[in-house]
């Protein structure tokens, strides 16, 4: 209830390493390591989960708070705002979401058109109960809408003081250089800060672009599902757990693309990696993609505050370089 303290999950540790805060990409804004994903709260995920994993998270050190628009309807983002003021302080937390996908009518459903973006904006603020965001971010490309209309939104939204920061998620190598060449090219349009794209010993293949395209135009990198759509933790090798995304009639496809051989092969070396360590399979994959060169802060989402709870604890783990070598030679993409 509001005005009580924040309840500690049964099994969360009294102390973590604390989280380092880094910088993203070349800006002022501080976030941590990792960040907190919540695609399945207010589904997946209820409100006494969701309370148990940000109480966990902020415990760890954690910061950066990651949702969007067209998770669960909207339902994401009213459940954080319930959240806020209560189990975490509003100036405690770094506070993202995304606009440009809905899935209200049923279907999915991309729109960036200036008009749209802003709209869903004021609403994620009302659901979030909070005056602006931290980052706000074009969570598709549309080739229905010009591109320089796009971004006017993420210029008016910082000029308004409805966002701080503004980012893109989901564009390719070209599409991430020509929208933040645009931003730079005039002085008072809002550069961008980061990009959010999926990244994992399963996908690499942001590496051949869009990394090198960060890098030199200034973006911190978000990678989304670092866990490889959760395959990476080793739970589907031997089967389906009923009680899995992969068993879920919303994610069963989402899952399923990396349920094939290449990504046997490369489960069964993160597995053999852990071993060796004396780590998880979660560890080894979340240490390898969080240590990549050009990465701010994976976004982290598990279903239960169990499950989150196996990746805080990382902060002094890193992998030695002959493993990191192994790990990219199996993982090579084609």
């Amino acid at each position: 209830m509001p005005g009580e303290p924040p309840r500690r999950p049964q099994g969360v540790p009294t102390s973590f390493v604390a989280m380092q805060q880094r910088s993203l990409g070349h800006t002022g804004l501080k976030v941590s390591r990792l960040g907190l994903g919540t695609m399945t709260w207010g589904r997946d995920t209820d409100e006494h989960e969701a309370r148990d994993q940000l109480i966990a998270f902020a415990e760890a050190g954690g910061t950066l708070v990651d949702t969007a628009a067209g998770y669960t309807d909207g339902d994401s983002e009213s459940l954080i705002g319930t959240l806020i003021g209560d189990v975490v302080a509003r100036d405690e937390i770094v506070l993202a979401t995304k606009a440009g996908i809905s899935r209200r009518s049923g279907e999915r459903v991309t729109n960036t058109s200036r008009g749209n973006l802003l709209t869903a904006l004021d609403a994620s603020l009302k659901r979030l109960g909070v005056d602006h965001v931290d980052l706000w971010q074009v969570h598709i490309w549309s080739d229905e809408t010009p591109l320089e209309e796009t971004l006017t939104a993420l210029d008016h939204a910082v000029a308004s003081g409805r966002t701080s920061y503004v980012g893109i998620s989901n564009y390719t190598g070209w599409q991430t250089a020509q929208a933040a060449t645009w931003q730079r090219a005039v002085p008072g349009r809002a550069t961008l800060a980061s990009t959010q794209v999926e990244y994992s010993l399963l996908n690499r293949g942001v590496e051949r672009e869009v990394l090198p395209a960060a890098h030199a135009l200034g973006l911190g990198v978000l990678p989304w599902s670092p866990l490889g759509r959760g395959v990476l933790t080793g739970k589907y090798r031997t089967g389906t757990p009923s009680d899995s995304r992969g068993a879920s009639p919303v994610f069963s496809g989402f899952v399923g693309a990396y349920l094939d051989d290449r990504s046997g092969r490369i489960v069964e070396a993160v597995a053999r990696a852990a071993e060796g360590l004396g780590w998880t399979p979660l560890e080894v994959s979340l240490v390898w993609v969080r240590d990549r060169p050009g990465v701010t802060s994976p976004i982290v989402g598990a279903r239960t505050a169990a499950q989150l709870r196996g990746a805080l604890d990382l902060e002094d783990k890193e992998l030695p370089t002959e493993i990191i070598a192994a790990l990219d030679d199996v993982s090579e993409p084609a």
